[in-house]
């Protein structure tokens, strides 16, 4: 009801306005005012003047943000250096479901630091997490460049075994960290957990014995 005395308000202003500021003529106050009244029965079929308003929130992603991938890059970190401040602070925009502005402030990041592998990692997770948990050719680039960096680190096969494993691809996953897992130390601080996850991954999809080679 409110939506249409607003609006037979505002077509009682306009009329006014027109007749005083504009100097409608007597002979065209029936074709105007048929004119007004047309457009209030278009409203009235198309729109929803009963209706309460809307609030149109900004158009993002849900968040699909996972704060114990934190914790695993810290473990796996080389100690942040340079890369502490943007992975801080992209880290904020994706719990808030800024995903695109996260992934683009990391793109910022590796322009000015362009041999920092932890940012490459980092700009390789946003971009993850952007596209919904696929795997990206952008990702991909930012996964490899951080190991062209720094060959030993294990950020990169890590986080691109994990965004294999959560994009549904178990066996690239497992082929990846079982890699990884080769080549790290006992006392490796990522190596338990590491452990864990490939456990979990073969009590859910079992690997296929490997058939053995027949005899010449």
């Amino acid at each position: 009801m409110m939506g249409w005395l607003i609006l037979l308000g505002f077509l009682v202003l306009l009329f006014g306005s027109l007749l005083v500021i504009g100097k409608l003529p007597r002979a065209a106050y029936e074709l105007t005012g048929a004119a007004l009244l047309l457009s209030v029965a278009g409203y009235a079929w198309q729109g929803h003047p009963g209706m309460a308003g809307v609030s149109v929130e900004p158009a993002e992603k849900p968040n699909s943000f996972d704060d114990s991938s934190i914790d695993a890059r810290n473990e796996m970190g080389e100690r942040f250096g340079s890369a502490k401040e943007w992975l801080v602070f992209s880290d904020a925009l994706n719990r808030g479901g800024k995903h695109g502005a996260a992934a683009n402030y990391l793109r910022n990041g590796v322009k000015e630091h362009p041999n920092d592998p932890d940012l490459w990692v980092g700009l390789g997770n946003a971009l993850v997490v952007h596209a919904d948990g696929i795997i990206t050719p952008a990702a991909q680039f930012a996964f490899q460049r951080a190991s062209e960096i720094s060959p030993e680190h294990p950020g990169p096969p890590f986080f691109l075994g994990l965004a294999y494993a959560q994009s549904g691809n178990i066996d690239q996953a497992k082929a990846i960290w079982t890699e990884l897992l080769a080549r790290s130390t006992d006392d490796a601080p990522w190596r338990k957990d590491l452990e864990s996850r490939l456990a979990a991954m073969e009590r859910a999809q079992p690997s296929l014995p490997v058939e053995p080679k027949p005899a010449n």
